[in-house]
């Protein structure tokens, strides 16, 4: 196969940031992706209606003439949600998703949930109107390993959760385990899950392996090769439980690079490129739309794209690195050679 042209796709899982950043980075999205849920982190975070609605205006003003993009709006969930501005909100057709941040899992998750009771009141309302929760899926305990707090999570968080709240909608977002995997394969259609462009690529080794690669240190972070080719197997499957969340994440290499450095791989120019290699060595192309283009919108009741993407079988260069007016950001090296391209 030389040409694959697929229904044009959607990012179940994209920040954006603010200002200069967001200038920066938005076209790198616009230019394949039609539609993206759009993580509320900033500082301060999208916690209301009304700030979504102004985080909107900000990013539809940023899109370059020309380019068609659609930001799906999310709220960042707080202890002190209020139930009925989230239902508006809803109600208005701006908000597609809450998103839960357990406190301090990840960057600016400070204003997350760590009294779970607190934010029962919202978590019914929503499963009562069909709002779909996004959950980062990591305890933040700090006697439970790195490497093992999303399996903590399901066990100890997810699935009390949603046994408590029946109905509720849930997206596992970033998967990176074998045991989320399985966890999602055994649930019905109300709960579906995410898997990350980077996360099909790299393992533990390749963050810590010969020195440390900051640039290829994200959160959830990488786990074991197992774990790497269960999410590959799930990806490639076609299964309408798994669908692209991309959760590029860009960060200046200057703050990458600090001794304490921040999380998050940046993979939006070259996801797609990324996606058709790694489809092809798993001798999985005809899945890609699936994967890409319409287990995304099924699981949100929304159509699938009408317009379309094309990738062709040449070589695609991607730059090492974007300019933003706060620094450059390092675009994501997959590691090995791309033998697709959007055209």
């Amino acid at each position: 196969m030389n040409s694959l042209t697929i229904a044009r796709p959607d990012d179940w899982h994209l920040h954006l940031r603010d200002g200069a950043m967001m200038r920066a980075v938005l076209p790198h999205t616009a230019q394949h992706f039609a539609r993206a849920i759009i993580m509320p982190n900033l500082v301060p975070p999208v916690v209301t209606g009304a700030q979504a609605a102004a985080y909107r205006d900000r990013i539809m003003a940023a899109l370059p003439d020309g380019m068609a993009f659609e930001p799906l709006m999310t709220l960042y969930l707080t202890e002190d949600t209020d139930p009925d501005d989230v239902a508006a909100a809803h109600a208005s057709g701006l908000v597609r998703a809450v998103k839960l941040y357990p406190a301090g899992a990840t960057t600016n998750s400070a204003s997350g949930v760590a009294d779970f009771d607190k934010i029962r009141a919202t978590l019914e309302r929503m499963a009562q109107i069909g709002l779909p929760l996004c959950v980062h899926g990591e305890v933040t305990d700090a006697d439970v390993d790195i490497f093992d707090r999303e399996a903590v999570f399901i066990d100890r968080v997810l699935d009390p959760l949603r046994r408590a709240t029946p109905g509720l909608r849930v997206v596992m977002e970033h998967i990176t385990t074998s045991d989320a995997v399985d966890y999602a394969n055994a649930q019905d259609d109300s709960l579906g899950a995410t898997i990350t462009t980077h996360h099909l690529v790299i393992n533990r080794n390749h963050i810590l392996a010969g020195g440390i690669k900051p640039h290829y240190y994200c959160l959830p972070v990488a786990k074991r090769e197992g774990h790497r080719l269960a999410l590959r197997k799930a990806a490639t499957s076609g299964d309408a439980r798994f669908f692209l969340g991309t959760d590029s994440a860009p960060h200046t290499d200057a703050n990458k690079l600090l001794p304490c450095g921040c999380a998050g791989c940046f993979t939006a120019p070259n996801t797609m490129a990324i996606l058709a290699q790694v489809f092809e060595d798993d001798g999985a192309l005809d899945n890609l739309e699936r994967f890409t283009s319409r287990n995304g919108p099924a699981f949100y009741g929304l159509p699938v794209n009408t317009d379309t993407l094309t990738l062709t079988k040449t070589p695609t260069q991607t730059p090492g690195h974007i300019d933003t007016d706060d620094g450059p950001v390092t675009v994501f090296d997959p590691g090995f050679p791309l033998h697709w391209s959007v055209t």
